[in-house]
């Protein structure tokens, strides 16, 4: 199978207006989505910056959670941890990957050419670069990511009789996570 990482975006972003904005880390998502991604086996978990502050205050987490007082409290917690890799760009988290790496993206809204959860779990499973599966922040990845990604997934619709879908991007990570690469059996 194929190495495979995940990108949580913070910029560019949409705002509920669909204008391009920056968003803040949130805590709740380095620790859910590293630890979701340990457990599907995933290489890195990239957590995508533009503001060093930001960026700072993530490796203070992450370095917490491997070599201090966190680390001796919860161990397991340092396994996943560790896949952390904090970048100011997405072409930096692309690089890291390799010049092959393709990039996925998700979206809550339906995309143009979007693949199912089917064909995108084969495409998984054959041979292949490197990938990176791309989350955005706030109200979803703007509109210049999602035309440079070599696939577009179909959105998670859950099943409210309302029509509500609304998830945080660390829930609906760990619900692409599973259906992509969880065991079938």
């Amino acid at each position: 199978m194929r190495r495979i990482a995940a990108a949580l975006i913070h910029h560019p972003v949409l705002d509920r207006e669909q204008a391009v904005v920056t968003t803040a880390v949130t805590n709740l998502d380095l620790h859910d989505l590293s630890r979701s991604a340990r457990c599907y086996g995933l290489s890195d978990v990239f957590i995508v910056h533009p503001i060093q502050a930001q960026r700072t205050l993530v490796e203070r987490v992450r370095e917490h959670w491997i070599s201090g007082s966190g680390a001796r409290r919860i161990p397991d917690r340092t396994e996943a941890i560790r896949l952390l890799r904090v970048v100011s760009t997405l072409a930096e988290a692309i690089a890291a990957l390799g010049p092959d790496c393709e990039l996925w993206v998700t979206s809550a809204r339906a995309l143009p050419g979007a693949l199912g959860i089917a064909a995108a779990r084969d495409l998984l499973m054959s041979e292949g670069p490197p990938l990176l599966l791309a989350f955005g922040t706030g109200w979803g990845l703007a509109d210049s990511v999602v035309a440079s990604a070599k696939v577009r997934l179909a959105p998670l619709i859950g099943s409210a009789s309302d029509g509500y879908n609304h998830l945080s991007v660390r829930a609906a990570a760990a619900i692409l996570f599973d259906r992509l690469l969880g065991d079938r059996a």
